[in-house]
């Protein structure tokens, strides 16, 4: 029987911004740890997936910042797989205080791909079994973002340190396009309440430069990720003014 893992630490002063918040960045590292540690206890992980030349492929990742976490508190990260299908599996994750009051929760879905044709593959074909969690930490669908038109663009470099074992650029560094590209003044004004990563095509290392379009308005910034001319993620944010 599948059980939920979870992992209690505080975060640290180097994981925080200036106003010791959690980084994006950090937030969806941490996630993924954590569930990378979940898989590789049911048999799924990336030890398997290296032996049979298979790869897990995120597809969505929706994140709801109920309270931002800080650097002064322990928190418990907790993290299950909810649903299945013939060619997705949906992880959801939530991140509760010491006292036990729930601060965020998330949820993602993932194909398996065959790693030379790149192919989503059937999951019962190509995994072992191993048993749902029948709970949801957020019941959200895994809709397409509306086209919106740009405001503005921005150029980002894609850096050495971006590039994970995988050989493309990790998924958390688009948090952090999108998150940058809102400009410094409403960034320095206002706290990231909810983020919807929608990724459809993978980044390689050798891409000189990446594209961020963006449009914000009412608290609600948009943002398409490209490069030379080929979209490759879509994410939308929610912010609040910091108090």
């Amino acid at each position: 029987m599948t059980e939920k893992l979870s992992r209690t630490h505080a975060l640290r002063t180097y994981q925080c911004d200036r106003y010791g918040h959690v980084r994006p960045l950090i937030l969806m590292n941490e996630l993924q740890a954590l569930a990378d540690d979940h898989a590789e206890i049911l048999g799924v992980g990336r030890s398997y997936c290296l032996a049979h030349d298979v790869a897990w492929v995120v597809t969505h990742y929706y994140v709801d910042i109920i309270e931002m976490p800080n650097e002064s508190e322990e928190l418990t990260f907790t993290t299950w797989p909810s649903v299945q299908d013939a060619l997705r599996a949906t992880r959801d994750f939530e991140i509760r205080g010491a006292d036990g009051r729930l601060m965020v929760r998330a949820t993602s879905q993932w194909i398996l791909i065959d790693v030379a044709r790149r192919r989503p593959l059937r999951l019962a074909d190509y995994l072992p079994h191993w048993d749902v969690v029948a709970a949801r930490a957020w019941d959200r669908t895994f809709d397409r973002h509306p086209d919106f038109v740009p405001e503005k663009s921005h150029v980002m470099k894609c850096r050495y340190d971006d590039v994970d074992v995988n050989q493309h650029i990790n998924n958390a560094v688009y948090a952090v396009w999108a998150t940058e590209s809102v400009g410094f003044p409403f960034r320095n004004q206002h706290q990231l309440r909810r983020i919807e990563l929608n990724f459809k095509k993978e980044i390689r290392p050798d891409q000189p430069q990446v594209i961020v379009d963006v449009a914000c308005r009412d608290c609600i910034s948009r943002h398409r990720i490209m490069t030379d001319g080929v979209e490759h993620a879509t994410i939308v944010c929610e912010w609040v003014p910091n108090k």
